[in-house]
């Protein structure tokens, strides 16, 4: 289809409104048709360069794998660029468990539930010895066992109360160390000592020190008898009160 020259034609502004000669018309990159005098070019803001993402991922990869150390001597000389740490965890002491299941019944479905429970339940499994072996570096953190010790009188004269339990029957493990707490007020003069006899030297027997050591005044804070469990102690030890007789309770040594 053919169109007239329009050299003698009027065009009317899509931006004033105004009206110019037709020749002298041009079009927007909107579309929209203005003078000469009135265009204005597509600004570059409003098409931005396209920016890709700078790459992460290499090409060429290997997976690290660990170099094991080098010994010289015995000795670590080198870990291969990586540090090297060995924690062991250590679990002192008798650990056996027991499974015990039972079944619960609801609305028809029953329902298998175990449990586990200590095969001795008085024994002392609470100690937690932790050994951090660095090269050639051990650190041992052993906080050991603390048993709050209290007297109070159940209707038969003043008694030990161990963690709560009435002259308590306990069990070390040699090696190990164990503190008998003696700060609670309750605890004014009645030392606590140790010894190889039922009720110490009320019963003719002497106060076992082997590793063991007294701190402070019973009943004030911080009093306490400690002992590490040496190896050529006993199988059984008594804890007592230098004072008083028949307060104190049996230490089984294993």
């Amino acid at each position: 289809m053919s169109y007239a020259s329009g050299r003698r034609s009027k065009a009317i502004s899509d931006r004033s409104g105004q009206a110019f000669p037709y020749k002298e018309m041009v079009k927007e990159w909107t579309g929209a048709l203005v003078h000469i005098s009135e265009y204005e070019p597509k600004h570059p803001q409003l098409d931005p360069p396209y920016h890709k993402a700078d790459p992460v991922a290499l090409q060429n990869t290997r997976s690290m794998d660990f170099q094991q150390p080098t010994l010289v001597n015995g000795v670590i000389a080198s870990t291969g660029g990586q540090g090297m740490m060995t924690a062991n965890l250590t679990l002192p002491g008798d650990f056996a468990f027991s499974t015990q299941s039972t079944q619960v019944t609801s609305n028809g479905i029953t329902t298998s539930i175990s449990s586990m429970f200590p095969e001795d339940p008085s024994l002392q499994n609470r100690r937690r010895q932790l050994s951090l072996e660095i090269n050639n570096v051990i650190i041992q953190t052993d906080p050991g066992i603390s048993f709050a010790v209290t007297v109070a009188n159940p209707g038969s004269g003043n008694k030990y109360y161990i963690n709560g339990t009435q002259q308590s029957t306990l069990n070390f493990v040699k090696g190990n160390s164990y503190t008998f707490s003696q700060g609670d007020s309750s605890n004014v003069g009645h030392a606590l000592l140790i010894s190889t006899t039922s009720d110490g030297t009320h019963s003719g027997g002497v106060a076992y020190t082997t590793g063991v050591t007294v701190n402070g005044i019973p009943g004030v804070s911080g009093a306490y008898t400690s002992i590490t469990v040496d190896s050529s102690a006993p199988s059984v030890l008594y804890y007592y009160c230098s004072v008083h007789s028949g307060m104190g309770g049996q230490i089984n040594i294993t």
